[in-house]
């Protein structure tokens, strides 16, 4: 039997890793009745779906494989191979490709079991094209989300296990990552500089987990966050009756970490009387006890972390600046979220998946609206904040405020879904701004053409209300 064209679906992935949403995908139809299978494709045809048409199970699967954008629809009944044989096949090869089920009336019963063995639906003879065409728009998105996590999964595990940790692919992250595999190696202390939640500490551990100390101790200390008056005896230990309390002897961190990497956050925290002595093991990489005059050698690297300016602290006086000099071998800066926006998407994938297996719930449709209004935030709590977001959507208790028209409407054109998410980032972008003229600033646009945009949309009153341009 003559076959309908194929417009081959290999392709259909884009360049940065997700499958074009604009393609309404390939439909393969398998029915020995003639009259029905013309008229399937000729409805799904007008649908805008790519399909192609098959008499018999034979050959149905040629085109068929993990990366197949598209949906398998086949009678029950048929001579050969019948339609459960070719589901079961279909399913070997892609146990989460979509199959549709067509079947006569004594054949409901089996059609539900067969569902249960993976089936994504079945429809009942006789019934409208349009049904048909309904359920097979409902099973490419399926298949267009499947193919798109699979698609972020298989970036995430490219090249290096660092790709996985530091995530992103812009070239503040690619420099970054490369920093740490030229650093990693190597004993230099490193001083980290970034953001409140950018990352630093994940930074830090990427340099032990990737280096020679791999395997031994990896201490991390929040100078911030302990007491001034006990600082001292966590870092160096203590020997018993060095000071009231003081019943036994204490192995101090640094001591714990012998051979391995000392990482110190916040280190701006740490009190100046404190800083002299620091300075002195960094010096002579040895410490004393508090009530001993015992000197213990020691094996370290000092990765140490800052949130602020410890070139002008130390020049304000509030910083010790021999200090500043002997921790500040090298310097790593980690870009803030907001400076690799393109990152967002990526990054906020792989920080679903992770909740999902925190809360054992399912990633909700990661749409159009959504990906607008993250990439319009500034995120000034940086990767926490986005892991906080993700988290909450995750459990279902965050989704975009735009009211943008969904842009993956499966009956919208191309220009309706461009227009819709540019709708919603506009409408993001007036809602976070507080001012018209940082809102075209900010999206690269003209005073005109922001206005002209607003009107197009319906913004002008719908959104800007108080948000007025300063100049």
């Amino acid at each position: 039997m003559p076959r309908r064209k194929i417009i081959p679906v290999r392709g259909v992935k884009s360049h940065d890793g997700w499958y074009n949403a604009m393609d309404k995908g390939t439909v393969i139809i398998v029915d020995d009745e003639a009259e029905l299978r013309h008229a399937l494709g000729q409805g799904l045809d007008l649908a805008g779906f790519t399909v192609s048409t098959f008499a018999e199970a034979d050959g149905a699967l040629k085109d068929v494989s993990r990366e197949f954008y598209g949906v398998l629809v086949t009678d029950i009944r048929m001579p050969g191979i019948d339609g459960l044989e070719l589901m079961k096949a279909a399913l070997e090869i892609d146990p989460a490709l979509p199959v549709v089920l067509i079947t006569g009336h004594g054949d409901v019963r089996l059609a539900v079991e067969a569902m249960r063995a993976g089936a994504y639906d079945f429809i009942e003879k006789p019934f409208p094209v349009a049904q048909l065409t309904a359920i097979a728009g409902r099973a490419m998105e399926k298949r267009r989300l499947v193919l798109e996590n699979r698609a972020l999964r298989s970036e995430l595990a490219q090249g290096s296990d660092l790709d996985g940790i530091l995530i992103g692919r812009t070239p503040a992250m690619i420099a970054l990552r490369n920093e740490v595999v030229a650093l990693a190696p190597t004993d230099a202390d490193v001083l980290i500089a970034g953001e409140t939640g950018s990352g630093k500490e994940v930074v830090a551990r990427a340099l032990h987990s990737h280096g020679p100390r791999h395997d031994r101790p990896f201490v991390a200390l929040n100078c911030g966050a302990l007491p001034a008056d006990i600082i001292e005896s966590e870092l160096f230990g203590h020997e018993a009756g060095a000071f009231t309390g003081a019943n036994k002897m204490r192995v101090g961190k640094l001591e714990h970490a012998n051979g391995g990497t000392v990482f110190l956050d916040e280190i701006e925290s740490m009190p100046l009387d404190l800083q002299v002595k620091l300075l002195r093991v960094i010096e002579t990489r040895s410490i004393e006890r508090l009530g001993s005059n015992k000197t213990i050698p020691l094996d370290l690297r000092f990765v140490t972390a800052t949130k602020s300016d410890l070139e002008a602290e130390s020049a304000g006086g509030r910083f010790r600046q021999d200090l500043f000099y002997r921790l500040c071998v090298v310097r790593v800066a980690i870009p803030p979220l907001r400076e690799r926006k393109d990152d967002i998407p990526l990054l906020f994938h792989h920080l679903a998946r992770e909740a999902r297996a925190r809360y054992r719930r399912e990633i909700p449709d990661l749409t159009p609206e959504l990906t607008a209004e993250l990439m319009a935030h500034d995120w000034p709590g940086n990767v926490r904040e986005l892991r906080n977001t993700a988290d909450r959507f995750v459990l279902g208790l965050w989704a975009p405020a735009t009211t943008a028209a969904p842009a993956d409407d499966p009956d919208a054109t191309l220009p309706e879904r461009m227009a819709a998410f540019e709708k919603a980032l506009i409408a993001a972008e007036i809602k976070r701004r507080g001012s018209l003229k940082q809102v075209y600033e900010a999206l690269g646009i003209s005073r005109k053409a922001l206005y002209d945009k607003m009107q197009r949309y319906g913004l002008a009153k719908e959104e800007a209300v108080g948000a007025e341009e300063d100049g």
